[in-house]
């Protein structure tokens, strides 16, 4: 299809102009953004690395990477490269357990959320403090038989909360 550019707005596929309409309010971060930015905090934590810390390490102040990890500010793709090298992580991980309702969106329409109500952004609980400190604890634990038995047991008590049935794979 050929783009064509009237009155200064271009003009191509059908329904572009509508989508635009569509867009966060400003001030809204992005939904992908705001992943994008909760995986950087995960992998930093689990690191045991400090907002600091990485700030240095790419040159940034730890106020900057605070604001890319509440998506408040997106993350260019040289800098994500360079993220997944600080943090030894393919470039992916920043883009894993996405939610599908994102993964399939038109580019455009992926920041036109406006419409869906912001409590359908739960957080994941994956990036919980609590959950990061467990999981640090855990792997500090040298003895793999006593690390596989505290597993066991967890998930044993995980399966009993409130009558619900043991899903064990």
């Amino acid at each position: 299809m050929v783009e064509t550019k009237v009155m200064g707005r271009r003009r191509g596929r059908a329904g572009l102009n509508s989508a635009r309409a569509e867009r966060l309010p400003p001030g809204t971060p992005n939904p992908i953004d705001v992943h994008v930015g909760s995986r950087v905090r995960l992998r930093r934590t689990l690191l045991g690395l400090s907002q600091e810390r990485l700030g240095e390490a790419v040159g940034l102040t730890f106020q900057q990477i605070q604001k890319y990890e509440r998506g408040a500010n997106r993350i260019g793709a040289s800098r994500l490269f360079e993220f997944s090298r600080i943090l030894d992580v393919p470039v992916s991980f920043f883009f894993d357990d996405m939610s599908e309702k994102f993964r399939g969106m038109e580019p455009v329409a992926a920041g036109g959320m406006a419409d869906q109500p912001q409590a359908t952004l739960e957080p994941d609980p994956l990036t919980r403090r609590e959950t990061l400190e467990l999981v640090r604890a855990y792997y500090r634990i040298h003895d793999p038989h006593v690390r596989k038995r505290l597993f066991e047991l967890t998930k044993s008590l995980g399966a009993t909360d409130e009558g619900e049935p043991r899903r064990d794979a």
